[in-house]
């Protein structure tokens, strides 16, 4: 099991990665981050707004599932949203250089360091 910094410090490890936080979706603050591609805490801020969004969503059509994440592609980038299953409220934001990365692979990733997280 690993702890917060430690999960995300796994997510920097592979190529491609930009910078990678846990973020707090109830306040929208970070409880991890590692990388200095942007300001991630504004990023966290922000993102927790798509996820609020597409959750209220789901529940506005009654739909009853769980998001797995949520793919934004940029022209340079791309961010994945993985919400922590084990723990609601939480979720992983990983940055991702579209030219060094492979999203496949990405993906997978966090969802093993996710899988790992230690709460």
């Amino acid at each position: 099991m690993a702890t917060l910094n430690e999960s995300v410090q796994e997510l920097m490890s592979f190529d491609g990665v930009l910078g990678a936080a846990l973020v707090d979706s109830n306040s929208g603050m970070t409880l991890a981050q590692a990388g200095t591609v942007f300001d991630l805490e504004i990023a966290a801020a922000g993102n927790t707004e798509v996820v609020r969004s597409k959750l209220k969503t789901m529940k506005a059509l009654g739909l009853k599932d769980d998001i797995e994440d949520i793919l934004i592609t940029l022209g340079k980038q791309y961010h994945i949203i993985r919400p922590v299953s084990s723990k609601a409220g939480l979720f992983f934001y990983v940055v991702l250089d579209r030219a060094r990365s492979n999203l496949a692979l990405a993906r997978r990733k966090t969802l093993d360091v996710e899988a790992a997280l230690a709460m």
